[in-house]
């Protein structure tokens, strides 16, 4: 119940992040979290009708971000929940046993947390800096994602998890080999002159032989 390529959307507007959504889909995406701070509930609830229209045109997954009661009145594929959010438990009771529930982490301990609540997908990061979040986390990098599978290795915990934060394309191949599941992408797809060529190389780095 996850998928290795996860794009989050952006936009200055409402009307930006179902432009942004349509390039991404059209391109090839097929999991698509709706993540709109700063509006009100009236513009969210509104784009993510949007969106969900898209996603079922185009085969796609749509997961909403924090907002637990609009995915379920929308019924959403799933729900993205912080640290602070939702207890994923009380989101389960909500949402129901064949919805989608993900988790953000940064420790070892979140991650753990995240698998003991039962999450279908850990979103753990940031890898590096990013302008996304306003209150960021400690800065995971290489080395931490390293750590951190070789912790669960050890202890015989599995579960997908998606790195996330400021990545890059040059970066996937390296995060893929610390033994991360897949990539969660924003503002290299939102501020991409050509989606498809991104996202067709993203898909040739995750999903080909080497």
């Amino acid at each position: 119940m996850y998928n290795r390529f996860q794009y989050i959307s952006q936009g200055r507007t409402p009307e930006e992040h179902l432009s942004n959504c349509e390039e991404v889909l059209a391109a090839g995406g097929k999991w698509i979290q709706l993540r709109m701070k700063n509006f009100s509930d009236e513009q969210v609830e509104k784009t993510a009708i949007g969106f969900q229209s898209l996603c079922a045109s185009f085969g796609a997954t749509l997961i909403i971000n924090d907002n637990v009661d609009l995915a379920k009145k929308i019924n959403a594929d799933g729900v993205h929940l912080g640290l602070t959010d939702m207890p994923v438990i009380k989101a389960r009771l909500l949402l129901g046993q064949d919805k989608i529930i993900g988790g953000t982490a940064n420790t070892l301990e979140d991650v753990i947390q995240r698998i003991d609540e039962g999450c279908n997908y850990i979103g753990l990061g940031p890898f590096r800096f990013t302008s996304t979040k306003e209150k960021l986390s400690p800065i995971l990098g290489l080395e931490g994602y390293q750590s951190l599978i070789g912790k669960l290795d050890e202890e015989q915990r599995k579960t997908p998890i998606v790195a996330i934060g400021g990545i890059q394309l040059e970066d996937i191949s390296s995060i893929l080999a610390t033994g991360i599941s897949g990539i969660a992408l924003s503002g290299i797809l939102t501020n991409s002159s050509n989606t498809k060529e991104i996202v067709e190389r993203i898909h040739t780095i995750l999903y080909e032989p080497a």
